[in-house]
């Protein structure tokens, strides 16, 4: 499905993001990037659609070189490339239906994105894709009456609305709380098992991405320096990836997150028996 050969990105700083990374992805699979900040997990993201352009190497998705397309092919194929986005990208002042109806602009004619009159097939798409992520009632509400989990959610319906051929999903849980991180990663997982989606996940949590993801990719300094199962990251090799002060700044911080949300599960069951007992 995906296939990344030498791929580089140097800016015009001499900053150098990414260092001949190589990889392919097949129908389905779910692929987690991991890596420390500045790694180049969101600019290798950005390259695959190229919303940044890479300096050297190239990308196919299937039949298309994506690096080597002229402005109008790559509109085109940004449409068989959905995107979530860490900070959701919702247009706030919109429905939460006129966002999901947002995936179409690219196969709809202007004059219809513009007036908001979309297809009936387009419209009763993302009625299914709101019930799919549990916000079919939310519909007509605002985009900035909804907490971050929905609105992460939204994001999700309006990538699927374009009927992506390959998901790309850029930190989903960054500003969300524990309990909320895992649910959006269970849905994203779920959906793509359901469509055989392949998916590539920058993730900042390592925790999450084994609990969620098959394969995961290690990036350092731009570089691949682990890309396997899950079940085959240890201590040593995220030490390797990470450094052994980030890696057990993070460990740590994850035991604290685990150990507020027992305390938060413990403390909602205690009042709902207290509840129940005034019953």
């Amino acid at each position: 499905m995906l296939r990344i050969e030498k791929l580089e990105k140097q800016y015009r700083t001499g900053d150098r993001a990414l260092r001949g990374v190589s990889f392919e992805i097949d129908a389905g699979q779910i692929v987690g990037l991991i890596g420390p900040s500045g790694a180049g997990k969101s600019t290798l993201i950005r390259c695959i659609n190229r919303l940044v352009e890479p300096t050297v190497g190239r990308i196919h998705l299937k039949e298309i070189e994506i690096t080597s397309l002229p402005r109008a092919g790559l509109r085109r194929a940004r449409r068989r490339i959905g995107m979530i986005f860490q900070e959701y990208a919702l247009v706030e002042r919109l429905t939460v239906m006129e966002n999901v109806l947002s995936g179409r602009l690219g196969y709809v004619p202007f004059w219809r994105s513009f007036t908001r009159r979309y297809p009936q097939a387009d419209i009763d798409k993302a009625f299914a894709l709101l019930d799919r992520v549990g916000l079919v009632e939310h519909a007509d509400k605002r985009a900035d009456a909804l907490s971050g989990g929905q609105r992460q959610r939204v994001g999700i319906a309006r990538a699927l609305e374009q009927d992506p051929e390959l998901l790309l999903v850029d930190e989903p849980t960054a500003s969300l709380d524990p309990k909320t991180s895992r649910q959006i990663m269970r849905l994203i997982r779920e959906i793509c098992i359901e469509r055989t989606l392949p998916t590539i996940i920058n993730i900042h949590d390592v925790l999450l991405a084994q609990q969620f993801v098959e394969r995961i990719i290690g990036l350092r300094a731009g570089e691949v320096v682990f890309d396997g199962p899950h079940a085959a990251l240890d201590e040593e090799l995220l030490t390797r990836i990470y450094g052994e002060e980030d890696w057990t700044a993070m460990r740590h911080q994850a035991e604290e997150d685990a150990r507020e949300e027992a305390e938060v599960a413990a403390f909602e069951a205690a009042r709902e028996e207290r509840l129940a007992g005034m019953v």
